[in-house]
This record gives structure tokens, C-alpha cells and sequence, in this order.
């Protein structure tokens, strides 16, 4: 079995719910696995620590997640137009990492949620593939041969995985938006069978 980091922060639930599709479409391929992990919260009060396992969810990414993965999803929520702190945050420790090349040749993927229909989706999910590229990785996104991407009335681009909230994160993950989610991580889990063979 390879596994596919599927990786995100989720305040309000709606990343996490893209999330858990991206990781069922990875899982429909043979001898693929989803290791789903999060990032802690970056607090402006820096005197006091995040715990060092979270209290519910799954468990915090560390850099041997990065190491034996053959593949990544990184998911964010949307902070005008770029990715949340927290993943920000998480992005800027791995150094050691890019000096090794730990991520170099593996695909990647992104995806994100956002409140509103024109609230920087398209822009998070850009942004959000710049330090892939600089880690070296190779960028899936969702092509035009998913006939979603015709009709969404909701998320879902062919730079990656989204879902419109809305202003209080209450709206579901309409049909379109998971069945674009578990295509994207379809398709990565693929392409990380391919690369690894």
C-alpha cells in the first residue's frame, strides 16, 4: 500500500469535509491509501503551546508523513485569497525538508472552501501550489473531462477541489463539489501509482 497525505487545516468543518471526499477518491484506487492529518491552530497569544496531539480529528502532520508519502493533498480554508495561517505556518518549517527533496517528483494536489462564490477560491488554490512547486512537486489538477465542472453552481475549478460555505458555513458540500473532490483525489492517487511504478 502508498500512501496520499491528505493534508489540511479546517476551522468551521468545510475543509474537512472536502477532505474526507478527496481521501474516498484516493482509496478507490488499488493499493492506495489516504493519511489524513491536520495542522494545529497558530495563536496570536504565543506564550501558550498548542497541545501536542489534538484533542479530536486526525492527528498532527510531522515531517516523516511528508517523508513516506508517495503523493499530497493540501487543503486550506480561504483568507483573502490565500491559504489560512496555520498552513502558511506549517508550509515555512519544512526547509529541512526542501533541502532534502523529501517532496521532489511527487504529485500534489489543492483544494479549498470559501463563503462566498467569488471569494478567492481560484486565487487560494494558486497561491497555495507556489511552495509545492518549490519543493519540486508535480501539480494535478481537475481536467474538463469531468462534466462537473460544467454545471457546478457551487466550488469546484480545474485548479483543485472548493466548496462554497457561505456566509455562516452552513451550506453542504453540494453533489458537484464531492463528486469533483473524490475525482481529484482519484486522479492524484493514480498519478502516484504511475510515478511509483
Amino acid at each position: 500500500m502508498k500512501d496520499i497525505l491528505v493534508l489540511y487545516y479546517s476551522l468551521h468543518g468545510s475543509v474537512r469535509q472536502l477532505a474526507q471526499h478527496l481521501a474516498h477518491g484516493i482509496e478507490s484506487v488499488p493499493d492506495m491509501r489516504a493519511r489524513v492529518r491536520t495542522v494545529p491552530r497558530v495563536s496570536p497569544v504565543t506564550e501558550v503551546a498548542a497541545p501536542a496531539v489534538p484533542p479530536s480529528g486526525p492527528p498532527y502532520a510531522e515531517a516523516r508523513d511528508l517523508e513516506e508519502c508517495a503523493g499530497l493533498a493540501l487543503g486550506s480554508p480561504t483568507r483573502f485569497g490565500n491559504m489560512a495561517a496555520p498552513v502558511k505556518h506549517f508550509l515555512d518549517t519544512l526547509g529541512a525538508e526542501w533541502s532534502r527533496g523529501t517532496l521532489a517528483g511527487k504529485p500534489a494536489a489543492v483544494f479549498t472552501s470559501t463563503s462566498s462564490m467569488h471569494g478567492g477560491q481560484e486565487a487560494t488554490l494558486l497561491t497555495m501550489m507556489v511552495p509545492l512547486l518549490h519543493h519540486g512537486m508535480v501539480l494535478v489538477g481537475i481536467p474538463y473531462t469531468e462534466p462537473d465542472l460544467y454545471t457546478t453552481r457551487g466550488g469546484g475549478t480545474p485548479y483543485g477541489a472548493s466548496h462554497v460555505a457561505g456566509p455562516v458555513g452552513d451550506l453542504p458540500v453540494s453533489d458537484e463539489e464531492r463528486r469533483l473532490a473524490f475525482a481529484l483525489g482519484k486522479r492524484l492517487a493514480a498519478i502516484a501509482a504511475k510515478l511509483a511504478a
